[in-house]
């Protein structure tokens, strides 16, 4: 995906007054590039930089005595060393900074005076930290003219050096003298990375790491990207998909792994790679994959040698086995402790891990049922073999039982494999919060997870404290968070949603922090730090995931999107009657999965006794999880007084109310934030608005219709201010149904007769004279740019395409429905009482210039 710079043609009419930007771009023009490493600010960005803009510090937050050492003395002239790499970065964004070049020196003999020392812990020459540091540690001394940057390894040195950046580009030159550990000591990403340049779950554009089946030449993005993630702790990355491609382990794609990890070896970002299971038969030509197998050991073991012989500091594995239709150990009934430890073995000697997924399910439950639950599995099928896996596996488990829902518990499997390392999974990449087409600020969902406290042994047990292996004493653990970065500038697609992986490499490091607070550094960093900036940006990103879960899916029945298709926009019926288990089991009467021991599926009590005690009882269970553990009446009473039906339709409609003031707050930014970025975001922002009621409509009439209960207020399938095009005079235009049905206004929307012909939709205003927004929604697909034209009064308003698969990042449609519905508003228009309003279509491939809905919205008023 590219880019996109908003150039809009906004054409005066008599009956216009003020216009601006609508929401979405009717015109555009692209622009390519790359900043320069490192790049101070500019008129125009691109994100290339993320957090690490090392932006020119205005003057009046710089204090007035500020005296900086005389050089920079990195002590090591290994330039594949993450010490070398400390000096010219510190080098670097000093002079972007400050404006000071400093000297760089590598030998203690080269320079005399005042330094900032960056070194190890066996190099300091008589410095010493007042306490142990631990793997990957620092010590940061700050005083006037002396700096000290100390790692316990070459890596902690470097993130020593990053932080006293990061306080340098805040404005933050206090005196320091700390030490930093980090809580765990696996910190990883996983890249879904496909070998022909996909991304399973991307959202950002084509992988940087794969093309074409093999590894590119050009690895500058993949440097880039190393960097990156050093700044905030990461210190490993799975750089392809879990669904893995045996052809990987070719000797020329070993080859080519190898160019990956030397391109982020001086960043001290070790690589590792997911495994295909049946390998041995798919590319070594055996006749079986068996994990007891001596011919499938030897070979595994002769790969394994391989790749190190490459890359003598490769992390490890990851592997998902048995899931989805992967192939694992299960097919020879054999154990997937049998599964892991094949390769824990062949990696062992090389001092490498393997993670193993705990994503394990059959994704063709019988939903009749009512005693099945995929939430299940993942304990079923790990808690009978904690300790048997060797030292070196680490289970990975994803933090709820389902799948990155916008609430789910914490996984019971936390407290069930005791002696069995595990990390946490977490995603970055937004495959049910609305794929970085929506603003979710994630981390303040990880942080209830991190924070739960599972009781086991009735001993206090935070998530946080079991992966890290504290709780349990065990060596290994910590955290594995699913990026999916891509060639797009932006690196995840949207400027703001970087603000996710910037958390997650801090939480990783340290997961008692402040969500708020990280979300405040990162703006400092990305945007600067007036005021009104900061304020707006983490108001909007405070209020996102509250917001996402409102008017998506809420007291704990899952994201309600479309689990069979794209993940992206609504449909809730697509949750039940199949196979894939995410059910909600919602019926005429209620809503809501019996997870309990005494009546429902028993999932509940996988938990600890306190916990299980809590969940099994819809007294004690916290409204944000009922339905994720009850079945209820729609007509149940919540400890807010609410039915559950009535707070459905409350919290849709505010959940997209709350959507409607990110733009406008952001609006308020124009000239602090520059014009790329702002224009960038602001359009992302007014997508997301107009999205947001296709998800509060969808949601809340689906449940109307299947429950029969109105909305007590009256807001459901009312709608005063609409227009609905098949009631319009149409020309060229018949009607159609969508699917699901309730993702058009009205059950109904209009497309052209064919698809070499353009049409007229034509009406009289009824409404009294003013001012109004004239939001009109329509369908964008993938196959084809309609163009559209809306004329009042016979004088063209506003003309655009149907372009927005040019322009976002989300999975696109080839239909009509809730992930293509969507919307453009032409803002301030002065109409009389009478005015006739006519959009014209023309269609273009199979997008036959699709129509739904007109509002005329007095000014204010919320569709």
């Amino acid at each position: 995906m590219i880019l996109p710079h908003i150039s809009i043609r906004m054409i005066s009419a008599k009956h216009s007054r003020r216009w601006s930007r609508p929401d979405q771009h009717c015109k555009m023009r692209v622009s390519w590039g790359l900043l320069a490493f490192p790049a101070a600010a500019s008129a125009i960005e691109n994100g290339i930089n993320g957090w690490l803009r090392y932006a020119p510090l205005p003057n009046d937050q710089r204090p007035p005595n500020l005296r900086l050492p005389g050089a920079i003395m990195a002590l090591s002239t290994n330039k594949t060393s993450p010490v070398y790499t400390a000096g010219q970065e510190l080098q670097a964004g000093i002079k972007s900074i400050l404006n000071q070049t400093l000297p760089l020196y590598h030998e203690p003999d080269k320079w005399l005076g005042s330094t900032i020392l960056v070194a190890t812990t066996g190099q300091s020459h008589g410095v010493k930290p007042a306490t142990t540091l631990a793997d990957d540690g620092y010590l940061l001394r700050v005083r006037p003219g002396n700096v000290v940057i100390l790692g316990q390894t070459e890596r902690g040195a470097l993130y020593g050096a990053f932080d006293y950046l990061s306080r340098i580009a805040q404005g933050r030159f206090s005196d320091a003298d700390l030490i930093a550990n980090p809580d765990a000591p696996i910190r990883w990403v996983n890249q879904w990375d496909n070998m022909d340049g996909s991304i399973e779950r991307g959202y950002a554009g084509a992988s940087i790491f794969f093309r074409n089946n093999t590894i590119p030449k050009d690895l500058n993005r993949v440097s880039q990207y190393a960097r990156l993630l050093a700044s905030i702790g990461i210190n490993g990355i799975v750089v392809n998909n879990v669904n893995a491609n045996a052809n990987l382990l070719t000797d020329a794609n070993i080859d080519g792994l190898g160019r990956i990890a030397d391109a982020m070896r001086p960043y001290g970002v070790q690589i590792g790679i997911s495994l295909n299971f049946a390998s041995p038969q798919t590319l070594g030509g055996l006749s079986t994959f068996d994990p007891l197998d001596q011919s499938v050991i030897s070979w595994w073991t002769d790969k394994t040698n391989r790749l190190y012989k490459r890359i003598p500091d490769m992390a490890g594995y990851l592997v998902k086995a048995n899931s989805e239709g992967q192939a694992g150990p299960l097919t020879y009934n054999r154990t997937l402790a049998d599964g892991a430890n094949l390769f824990a073995k062949a990696v062992q000697p090389h001092g490498g891990i393997v993670m193993f997924r705990a994503f394990v399910y059959d994704n063709h439950i019988n939903p009749a049922d009512l005693k099945a639950d995929r939430a299940n599995h993942a304990v079923e099928f790990f808690k009978g073999l904690d300790g048997q896996f060797l030292d070196n596996v680490v289970v990975q488990i994803k933090y709820g039982p389902i799948d990155f829902q916008v609430r789910e518990p914490a996984s019971p499997l936390f407290a069930n494999i005791p002696q069995t390392n595990t990390a946490i999974e977490l995603q970055i990449t937004q495959e049910y919060l609305g794929q970085q087409s929506h603003l979710v600020y994630v981390a303040p969902l990880w942080k209830t997870i991190l924070d739960f406290d599972l009781r086991a042994g009735d001993q206090p047990s935070l998530v946080r404290d079991v992966v890290a292996g504290r709780r349990f004493s065990n060596k290994r653990g910590g955290y594995a968070g699913v990026v999916n970065v891509g060639t797009n500038t932006t690196w995840l697609g949207s400027h703001l949603a970087m603000s996710n992986l910037y958390a997650y490499g801090r939480l990783a490091w340290n997961p008692s922090q402040d969500p708020q607070a990280l979300l405040e550094d990162w703006t400092r960093l990305t945007f600067g730090s007036d005021p009104l900036v900061l304020g707006v940006v983490t108001e909007i990103s405070m209020a996102s995931w509250p917001a996402y879960e409102n008017y998506t899916g809420n007291l704990g029945i899952q994201t309600l999107t479309d689990i069979l298709y794209t993940h992206y926009g609504p449909n809730p019926a697509s949750q039940d009657n199949n196979g894939w288990g995410q059910w909600t089991r919602a019926d005429h009467d209620g809503i809501g999965m019996d997870r309990t021991v005494s009546t429902g599926t028993g999932f509940s009590g996988q938990y600890p006794a306190k916990v299980a005690e809590k969940f099994e009882s819809i007294e004690t269970t916290p409204d944000d999880l009922l339905l994720w553990f009850h079945h209820v009446n729609y007509t149940h009473v919540l400890k807010t007084s609410k039915s559950v039906i009535q707070h459905f339709y409350d919290a849709h409609y505010a959940g997209a109310e709350t959507a409607q003031t990110f733009p406008i707050a952001w609006e308020s930014l124009r000239n602090k934030v520059d014009t790329e970025r702002f224009n960038d975001v602001l359009f992302r922002l007014r997508y997301q608005a107009g999205h947001s009621i296709v998800w509060r409509d969808s949601i809340c009439q689906f449940y109307y219709n299947l429950s029969g209960i109105p909305d007590g207020t009256g807001r459901v399938g009312r709608h005063e201010y609409r227009i609905e095009v098949e009631t319009m005079e149409l020309k060229n235009y018949k009607l159609t149904g969508v699917n699901p049905l309730e993702t058009a206004s009205n059950l109904t929307a209009v497309v052209l007769v064919s698809d070499h012909t353009s049409g007229e939709a034509t009406t009289k205003l009824n409404f009294d004279s003013g001012n109004y927004d004239v939001a009109i929604n329509y369908f964008d697909l993938i196959g084809g740019k309609a163009h559209y034209k809306a004329f009042l009064n016979g004088k063209l308003l506003l003309e655009w395409v149907g372009d927005l698969e040019d322009k976002l990042g989300h999975t696109f449609s080839t239909k009509l429905d809730g992930h293509s519905a969507t919307r453009v508003t032409i803002r301030d228009v002065q109409i009389q009482k009478g005015d006739v309003l006519k959009i014209t279509g023309v269609a273009d491939g199979n997008e036959l210039a699709p129509l739904d809905y007109i509002a005329v919205l007095p000014q204010g008023v919320v569709d």
